[in-house]
């Protein structure tokens, strides 16, 4: 029996160095991407914001990781059960409407069976959906289905979803607030790759221009050692 797991173990190594590594793209947020293990999302693999709504903040960052992911080639498809796309936003934020598949399904089972077949499709880049309930095995189905297509997954969710099982590579929570200069996003990374409930990001948008960047952005020779100053040495 010992005989028999080792080898087991041996064929499942080998599997996994076969495999051919996922490319990274990046989230469309630079702030954001700085954060992250990769340096950005990777193809094949499903990314999830908590905190789906009006003014919630979760659906500009999915598009805006949406039309990174759209400019190497590829179609984009949205999943949009409750209608709430609103091209002329979209065209603002510089997003590719020619490029772009509106699907509007009519009932949950409808629903997740659209995402499943744009994750499988090859030729499409990106796939954004706003799920409000998925069970256990219909996110594993979607997962599958991401890596098949090595397209990637991008859903919206609300906070409800927060506590339910996922199989997503990245959960993110975010939360709006106003700030001085514009609209202001508080993002957790609640998984990402391995880690759990690191510090939250804070992101600010500007009204005019739609940029994203830091709120709280570090002083430039603090950005440049690498090390953020002490307040004490600064008020001395």
């Amino acid at each position: 029996m010992d005989h028999k797991i080792i080898q087991l173990r041996e064929l499942l190594n080998r599997k996994e160095s076969e495999k051919k590594p996922c490319q990274s793209i990046s989230s469309g947020c630079l702030p954001l991407d700085r954060h992250l293990p990769q340096q950005g999302f990777q193809r094949g693999s499903l990314i999830e914001w908590i905190g789906g709504g009006v003014g919630s903040g979760a659906s500009l960052l999915g598009m805006l990781a949406a039309r990174s992911a759209c400019r190497g080639g590829g179609a984009l498809v949205l999943v949009d059960r409750g209608q709430s796309f609103y091209p002329p936003a979209a065209n603002a934020y510089q997003l590719d409407l020619q490029n772009t598949i509106v699907v509007h399904p009519t009932t949950e089972k409808d629903e997740c069976w659209a995402i499943e077949q744009a994750l499988r499709c090859s030729d499409i880049a990106a796939v954004v959906a706003w799920p409000k309930r998925l069970t256990s095995n219909a996110f594993r189905r979607l997962q599958l289905a991401a890596e098949h297509g090595g397209s990637l997954g991008l859903l919206v969710r609300p906070t409800t979803a927060r506590n339910e099982s996922s199989w997503a590579s990245l959960r993110m929570l975010v939360s709006p607030s106003v700030g001085r200069q514009g609209w202001r996003l508080s993002v957790e990374l609640l998984r990402c790759g391995g880690l759990f409930g690191t510090k939250p990001i804070e992101l600010e948008i500007d009204d005019q221009t739609g940029e994203v960047r830091d709120a709280h952005p570090r002083p430039l020779a603090a950005q440049l050692a690498g090390t953020t100053p002490d307040p004490r040495k600064a008020r001395a």
